[in-house]
């Protein structure tokens, strides 16, 4: 591991090491035999089903974890998985899905789909992803996603397979019987064959592949993005990527001396390539903990006496998951950790003081999207943090902050907003998404690079850290979730009494962002936003998606040439949230008006009320990454 401080360190590193030399392995399957090769004997991967410090876990070494992908990828390519077909899995967490993940991408494209979208939207992604293999749990209690995944594949006549994962494995003691009694049934209409997960690989070598490795450098993944409508966006994913997502967690963070806590999920590709591939790269050792991750039963009344059991050096987290820890007590002996990663969504200010004053854990603050295979920069791990900033880009990661100009585009100078643009071993040139014509207006070429358009707006500082300032794409991100406003703005134009609507992200103190919607009703009509959340409920397939606020307005503001103009329903959605906090604590002040600065996006400028001390103002402000001052 090199020290990370500044920009410097980074060019140095960059300067010493190309990537065509640094690159650790051409393939997965190498990559993770040269990690077994080295550090076979040690903890890899560890899973406890349950959320207590002394419950159950069942950990791999990295000989045991190279042998099961062996078998995973075999069975793969037995069923008829070539290097172009898909092995889609719609799983929550468990030591089957990494393996299905790098045994799918050894054997051809593995496909992580997100088990709490709705049937209609997993069968739209297997159609699009031609999956061939679905990879799935078993019917257990108190989860649907059997009878929601057999209601997919009935949608995507393409698949040939299921495999299905069964939880019982992990079971003692009294669960371990009662479970079968309590199993739902589930009406399979589809006409995929079924077989069992763990019977079929058992069959399967381990010692060695079947088939000869990938030669060179391929697409290995897609990774859906949002899911919230009926046509997703499918983003390809090559070898080249993720080991350079896992190259970089290897050579600034990880050691096969490092415990990594990652109660994210696995087919997102903060846990998938971020982390995964990063203990495939270094040998460190990851534990996941309960099948929901942090959305497990108990696992943040837990968490700090998880850390004391796994002694863990990193904590993989997100802003919500550390809002939550903060309601717990710290009720145990968390000194083994060294650093709290968080990505995913911004992080407010309070949040990060009060995480590192009671933890003692310092956070390093990063940014990646699903688009360039996942990582573009993160805070120096042993230097300056720029509370609010995204810190700073990578190693072999080209950031430019770009302004269209003509038929091109021009670089923006240092503090003025542009488009964040990005070039690096990640980013696909021409190729994101499985549709050519979403891959349409995606870059920008700069002397002949190809650079992702992100949609993000930002800035780039003169000591060379990155400011997220807004969103050139309108995503609501919800925790981490991206939310397409689009479908919630469909929805209520279903409504007959709705002429218009706009969906926006309004601020949270625990999401970062909720949605949220502004509606302009059809002359002479008459609705109530209750009758309107509720049609919101019915229309919207992902609940995360339904709107937790609609407010009727007479008429929306609108652009020039007749739209919805968001900036102004961001404003209001600012003042509402800010003013109804501040009242909530009591607190002598409310916004007087939000305001554009071309630096720090959307500002809310407050003033005062009553006496009011300026601590008791930032103790709530602080919760939001909005950024606020006093009025004149």
């Amino acid at each position: 591991m090199a020290s990370f401080a500044n920009k410097q360190d980074i060019l140095d590193i960059e300067g010493a090491e190309p990537w065509s030399d640094a690159q650790p392995a051409t393939t997965l399957y190498e990559l993770l035999s040269n990690t077994a090769a080295a550090h076979g004997d040690r903890p890899a991967i560890s899973y406890q089903l349950f959320s207590g410090p002394s419950d159950p876990a069942e950990t791999l070494t990295w000989n045991e974890v190279r042998a099961q992908v062996t078998q995973a990828a075999n069975l793969f390519r037995s069923l008829g998985v070539g290097e172009t077909d898909t092995v889609a899995y719609v799983l929550p967490n468990c030591t089957e899905t990494a393996m299905v993940l790098m045994g799918g991408a050894v054997a051809g494209i593995a496909n992580p789909i997100n088990p709490l979208l709705e049937p209609e939207q997993i069968g739209a992604i297997l159609r699009e992803t031609k999956a061939k293999v679905v990879v799935t749990l078993r019917a257990f209690p108190k989860t649907d996603v059997a009878q929601k995944v057999a209601e997919a594949v009935a949608l995507a006549p393409n698949v040939e397979t299921v495999l299905e994962v069964d939880l019982h494995r992990y079971l003692t003691g009294l669960k371990k019987l009662i479970v079968p009694l309590l199993r739902p049934k589930v009406e399979v209409k589809h006409k995929a064959r079924v077989l069992n997960w763990t019977q079929e690989a058992g069959k399967q070598p381990k010692d060695k592949l079947t088939f000869a490795d990938a030669t060179g450098d391929r697409v290995a993944a897609y990774f859906h993005t949002g899911g919230t409508t009926g046509m997703p966006k499918v983003a390809q994913h090559s070898y080249s990527g993720m080991i350079y997502n896992g190259w970089i967690g290897h050579r600034l963070l990880f050691s096969e001396q490092d415990v990594v806590m990652c109660p994210l999920p696995l087919f997102h590709v903060f846990a998938c390539h971020v982390i995964l591939m990063a203990m495939v790269a270094s040998g460190a050792h990851v534990v996941f903990p309960t099948p929901q991750g942090y959305r497990g039963d108990g696992v943040f009344d837990n968490m700090w006496k998880l850390i004391e059991r796994w002694k863990v050096t990193f904590l993989i987290t997100v802003p919500t998951a550390m809002s939550a820890m903060m309601q717990r007590p710290v009720d145990a002996d968390v000194s083994s950790i060294k650093t709290a990663f968080s990505g995913s969504s911004p992080l407010p200010v309070e949040l990060f003081k009060r995480f590192e004053r009671d933890t003692g854990v310092t956070v390093v603050e990063g940014y990646g999207l699903t688009e360039s295979t996942c990582l573009v920069s993160c805070n120096p791990v042993d230097g300056e943090k720029k509370i609010g900033s995204v810190g700073i880009p990578f190693m072999h990661c080209d950031v430019k902050i770009l302004m269209e100009k003509g038929n091109g585009a021009e670089e923006c100078a240092a503090d003025t907003v542009g488009e964040i643009c990005v070039s690096n071993p990640g980013v696909s040139n021409g190729a994101t998404y499985t549709e050519a014509d979403k891959n349409a207006n995606l870059y920008h070429v700069v002397d002949g690079r190809h650079y992702l358009r992100t949609g993000d707006l930002g800035r780039m500082d003169p000591d060379g850290y990155l400011w997220i300032t807004g969103r050139a794409k309108d995503l609501i991100i919800r925790g981490g979730h991206n939310i397409d406003p689009a479908e919630i703005e469909e929805a209520l134009a279903g409504h007959p009494a709705v002429a218009m609507a706009g969906a926006i992200g309004q601020p949270d103190a625990f999401a970062g962002e909720l949605p949220c919607a502004y509606v302009e009703l059809v002359s002479g009509a008459s609705c109530s936003p209750d009758d309107l959340i509720a049609h919101c409920k019915e229309h919207v397939g992902e609940r995360a998606a339904h709107p937790k606020h609609i407010e009727i307005l007479d008429e929306l503001p609108k652009t020039a040439v007749g739209k919805v103009f968001k900036p102004d329903l961001r404003k209001r959605a600012i003042t509402r949230i800010f003013d109804a906090a501040l009242a909530d604590a009591g607190v002598s002040a409310k916004v007087a008006s939000v305001t554009e600065d071309k630096r720090r996006g959307l500002v809310a400028r407050l003033e005062k009320t009553g006496e009011v001390e300026e601590r008791e103002v930032i103790a709530v402000m602080g919760n939001y990454t909005t950024p606020w001052e006093w009025a004149d």
